[in-house]
């Protein structure tokens, strides 16, 4: 079995490697920046200071990430967030779990999709559990509380966060939010792209030792535009590849614990691998990815996603090996879970 320690480890490494590249992110810009402040402040503010600046900045980010990646996600998905009296029972089931599980009740939101899936995505206190209405159909209720036990188990392990966080480069990386799709995207995505746009007239000015809003600073702005455009995409998806690996070995490991703890919630291991095969079985001729929008399947219950077949072969991300971001064998996680059955009593202490 999985144990809590190596989960922890693994769960603690991803969100460090999320949090020097948001670390290395603002200092980079806090230096490309620095010849415009400085000025403004009269004196350089030295290491320390600046090191002050980039914490509280770091945190900022990673904030902003997790919102956005909530965001884009539940969008990629397909899914809308419903009140409790338009599915009472399924919000119900929610918090009479969610009490159980000793977590703050996420949202509820529902794919509209013939495709059965879950997933879990965002913090503790803005987290969101979707179901697909395919799923809905597929499963009896021991079978649906055992797949919102092991959804919640997410949250109670800190892991739905931290992927959540993980797949913000995967999701920049991709043809959706790429430069040239920015401009007629969300209000998000056009603020994210003035943010970039301004730290890229710092850093071309930086680069050619030219003084702000002279005839060199904005040459030397427009090459540095035209080489993100052709280059950009490339050099995100290389910058995503370590995020994707680490975020992989987590999302295999993350999901036997959350089989698990979700068995165990619910009470009942063999309503969860119940559920794991009937839900393989209705999936078993859908394709195994959904590149419409990275990241979304590592987050899901089963790994082919909850949007449908459609590919996206533009994807810097998609020529990588399905075995770097996906879930355990189905047929491992019932058999593990059968072997928990079989412990008896014992595991529900």
């Amino acid at each position: 079995m999985t144990s809590n320690t190596d989960l922890t480890r693994r769960v603690a490494a991803t969100l460090a490697l999320v949090l020097v590249a948001d670390a290395l992110l603002v200092a980079v810009v806090a230096y490309l920046l620095a010849p415009w402040v400085v000025p403004f402040v009269g004196t350089d503010p030295g290491v320390v200071g600046w090191a002050a600046l980039v914490v509280p900045a770091t945190a900022a980010l990673a904030w902003a990430q997790l919102e956005y990646a909530r965001r884009e996600t539940l969008a990629a998905a397909g899914a809308r967030t419903v009140s409790d009296s338009e599915y009472p029972d399924l919000s119900a089931r929610l918090r009479r779990l969610s009490q159980a599980a000793g977590v703050r009740t996420p949202a509820l939101a529902i794919a509209d999709t013939e495709v059965p899936n879950s997933l879990t995505v965002g913090g503790p206190r803005s987290a969101t559990v979707v179901v697909s209405t395919g799923l809905l159909d597929a499963l009896s209720e021991d079978e649906l509380d055992a797949v919102l036990a092991h959804e919640l188990a997410h949250l109670r392990n800190r892991d739905a966060t931290v992927m959540t966080l993980a797949t913000f480069l995967p999701a920049l990386a991709s043809e959706e939010s790429s430069l040239a799709s920015a401009f007629g995207g969300s209000a998000a995505r056009r603020l994210a792209l003035g943010v970039a746009a301004v730290v890229g007239y710092a850093a071309s000015t930086s680069l050619v030792s030219a003084p702000p809003f002279s005839l060199e600073s904005l040459l030397a702005f427009g090459g540095f535009a035209a080489f993100t455009l052709v280059f950009g995409g490339v050099a995100l998806g290389l910058l995503a590849t370590p995020v994707v690996v680490l975020s992989g070995r987590l999302s295999r490991y993350r999901e036997f614990g959350a089989d698990r703890a979700g068995a165990v919630l619910s009470g009942d291991p063999a309503a969860m691998a119940s559920a794991l095969e009937t839900l393989d079985d209705e999936t078993a001729d859908r394709p195994e990815t959904d590149f419409r929008a990275a990241g979304v399947r590592e987050l899901c219950f089963l790994p082919h996603g909850i949007g449908g077949d459609e590919t996206n072969s533009d994807d810097p991300l998609a020529d990588l090996p399905l075995d770097v971001a996906t879930h355990p064998p189905t047929e491992e996680r019932i058999a593990r879970l059968r072997e928990l059955q079989a412990e008896g009593s014992d595991v529900y202490e």
